[in-house]
């Protein structure tokens, strides 16, 4: 099935992933690791933007009884926090960390004077699943136990996917976070049918690549009955809390998020989708450059925002 992307992406969107393509080629996944996390980082620090003038951040560690999980926390000088957001980075569980990221949580941070913890989780394929999972688990214990604030979970892309999967895992706990924004997630939807056909071979992302990195968190291994992997293909959606989930018109995992909230909708919880027109997977990185994707962050800003303030949008 072939999408004609000249119809749905504009200019600013086109200059974006010819900038990325630049840096990262589409079959990079063929790539060792090793070069395919020298790339990513390349093309993050050429993208990155400065803090804004208010926030400061502090790198520190989380303590299990195996590792220590490097964390990195984000206050707004000029506010008290009415919240926590824990975020958790994209890039496919393999790219990504602390520094690919940084300015996105800056800025989360100046536009909710949240405190935003962003998690350095450990990656695959040195570290299978559920690694990621435990490190960000952990990562919530951690600030449900030395913090009152509510909680707010909040990731990109594979991001989206811990953030998910931890909400379902602490629905029951007493400090079980009050809502969850995913961005353009990948949930563990059905890749041969719906968006992941559509969008197949779409721009920034395709479906080939969504099959890679699965495969490659999982050793192998079919994880796709396990809500840790795949919070979608869980048989409970009850007791979460309000969602938001923000897709990319363009992008096989666009209906990962559609399905997601529907199945939290069905359950009697609050669940909204936005299907941001035009945008392509990886778009927060142009939110300076493109009028939509920088639209879409004041959505996802605004959504962290009230939701930390126990207040529901309606719509963004």
């Amino acid at each position: 099935m072939t999408t004609d992307y000249s119809a749905l992406i504009d200019e600013q969107t086109w200059a974006f992933i010819e900038r990325t393509n630049s840096f990262y080629p589409p079959d990079s996944t063929d790539d060792s690791v090793a070069r395919q996390r020298e790339v990513y980082n390349t093309m993050c620090r050429a993208f990155f933007s400065q803090y804004p003038g208010s926030v400061s951040s502090t790198n520190k560690f989380v303590h299990t009884a195996e590792q220590r999980i490097p964390i990195r926390v984000y206050e707004k000088s000029d506010s008290d926090p009415e919240a926590i957001c824990l975020y958790f980075h994209g890039g496919g569980f393999v790219v990504g960390g602390l520094e690919s990221h940084d300015d996105v949580c800056a800025e989360l941070c100046d536009a909710t004077g949240f405190r935003i913890v962003s998690v350095d989780y450990r990656l695959a394929p040195e570290h299978l699943h559920p690694a990621a999972f435990l490190d960000c688990l952990a990562a919530f214990e951690h600030v449900a136990s030395t913090c009152e604030l509510p909680i707010i979970l909040c990731g990109d892309s594979a991001g989206g996917n811990l953030a998910a999967a931890v909400t379902h895992h602490v629905r029951r706990h007493e400090r079980a976070p009050v809502g969850q924004v995913l961005i353009y997630p990948g949930l563990g939807g059905e890749t041969d049918q719906g968006s992941y056909l559509t969008h197949a071979q779409a721009p920034m992302l395709t479906t080939r690549d969504t099959l890679y990195y699965a495969e490659i968190r999982g050793g192998g291994f079919n994880w796709s009955n396990d809500p840790r992997f795949a919070p979608l293909n869980d048989k409970d959606f009850n007791g979460l809390p309000d969602t938001i989930a923000i897709s990319a018109e363009c992008d096989p995992l666009s209906d990962d998020g559609r399905d997601y909230c529907n199945k939290i909708s069905a359950a009697g919880g609050k669940a909204l989708w936005n299907n941001e027109p035009g945008l392509v997977h990886g778009y927060l990185r142009a939110r300076h450059s493109v009028d939509r994707a920088r639209a879409s962050f004041r959505r996802i800003t605004t959504a962290v925002h009230l939701l930390g303030q126990g207040r529901w949008p309606g719509q963004l």
